[in-house]
């Protein structure tokens, strides 16, 4: 493919400025002027490589095809499977509207470039999501469906994905005991939605994008955060209960874009082992817990250690060896937890027995037995215990 330049070298600058008026300054000008030209027509035709992408012009269409202006590199063409695979961005393209598109042959037989609008669009999405997420914009986005991992959307013609664990405090399933089929039942709750999210993190290779609600507010959250630490004590509202702990909003009287949303684990919420955390706090209930962690503008809180610690007084009541009176509670794959005290769990191991069956048939849930410590950890919180066979 040949092409002719008619190239007019534009004098004004020497008729303008007298100093160019000398025979060397005027062989310095034109050598300047050659090498600029020279330079343009390089990089105006340098040559084309598949997977390129070209900026081009509508200038003709028919029934399953488009042809694309590109100037000195000829004409374009988008036809077959791209053109049937981008026909909802071609129906709205008009003669003269200017398109970007991926070079798929540099020269059929025809003559024309092949092209993919598909592929072009997708990359520049890639490319305007990216910077999108470079600034942190806060985004739109209108929910089209779920799944047991989280939301489904899109931005830009790209498919997202917004994972649970990334809603916002108020919009988390508080279902209990984590089952799975109400958990969907509740993101289902949010289809056809608007909500507003930031790009967490994209991966164009892998056809990955994934979008967090909660982080925008992340700001926020940091900014109120500084004025707490480590060990202080905050009162705040039960505002959801899960299977493995409670949530608790902060300060009370902050307004609600201020507050917190910090969680107190289940194993936080007392010293006696807790199987339910709605056995120890209600929705709605205005409690005091003290800050244990802060990180990554998560609040970690808890409610037990601003209680007496039954724990710190067992060493000076029982030894290694004392035979003590205990109730079975409770079986487990490690054995039989039996309360000592009203929050005082011992744990008499399987290995104390043959087998389950015989560790079942030994000890009932809800009696009563004599049991010998065999070990006492307050530190840990761990009592080792053997059942008294002369009680048996």
């Amino acid at each position: 493919m040949m092409y002719i330049y008619n190239i007019t070298i534009n004098t004004a600058g020497l008729q303008q400025n007298p100093a160019l008026a000398g025979e060397k300054n005027k062989q310095v000008f034109f050598i300047k002027m050659k090498e600029n030209i020279i330079k343009k027509y390089k990089d105006a035709t340098s040559p084309l490589q598949i997977g390129a992408t070209i900026e081009g012009k509508v200038v003709a269409r028919d029934r399953s095809s488009l042809f694309i202006d590109l100037g000195i590199y000829g004409t374009g063409i988008i036809y077959g499977k791209e053109f049937y695979g981008a026909k909802d961005i071609i129906k709205n393209l008009k003669i003269g509207d200017k398109v970007f598109a991926k070079i798929l042959e540099l020269e059929n037989e025809d003559g024309y470039s092949e092209l993919s609008l598909r592929d072009a669009t997708k990359e520049i999405s890639w490319q305007k999501l990216k910077e999108l997420k470079d600034k942190g914009e806060i985004l739109n986005v209108k929910i089209t469906g779920v799944n047991k991992g989280g939301l489904l959307t899109a931005l830009d013609g790209i498919q997202a994905f917004l994972p649970v664990s990334q809603l916002a405090p108020e919009h988390y399933p508080r279902v209990a005991d984590a089952d799975k089929q109400k958990i969907l039942k509740e993101l289902h709750k949010f289809v056809g939605k608007t909500l507003e999210v930031k790009i967490l993190d994209l991966l164009a290779q892998e056809n990955k994008l994934i979008l967090s609600e909660k982080a925008k507010s992340e700001e926020k959250i940091k900014e109120t955060l500084k004025d707490f630490k480590k060990d202080d004590i905050i009162e705040g509202k039960i505002t959801g209960i899960a299977d493995f702990g409670a949530f608790i909003k902060f300060p009370l009287l902050a307004e609600n874009s201020s507050q917190i949303e910090g969680l107190i684990h289940i194993s936080e919420l007392d010293w006696q082992l807790v199987e339910n955390p709605a056995e120890i706090v209600k929705v709605g209930e205005i409690i005091k817990a003290q800050i244990i962690n802060i990180n990554n503008n998560q609040v970690f809180l808890s409610l037990k250690a601003l209680k007496a610690n039954p724990w710190e007084e067992i060493e000076k009541q029982y030894k290694k060896g004392d035979v003590i009176k205990g109730k079975v509670i409770k079986y487990s794959p490690f054995g039989a937890f039996v309360e000592i005290l009203p929050k005082i769990r011992g744990l008499c191991h399987i290995s104390e027995f043959s087998s389950k069956e015989e560790m079942e048939k030994s000890l009932k849930i809800g009696e009563t037995y004599d049991f010998t410590i065999l070990l006492i950890e307050p530190k840990e919180h761990r009592m080792s215990l053997k059942l008294a066979r002369e009680t048996v």
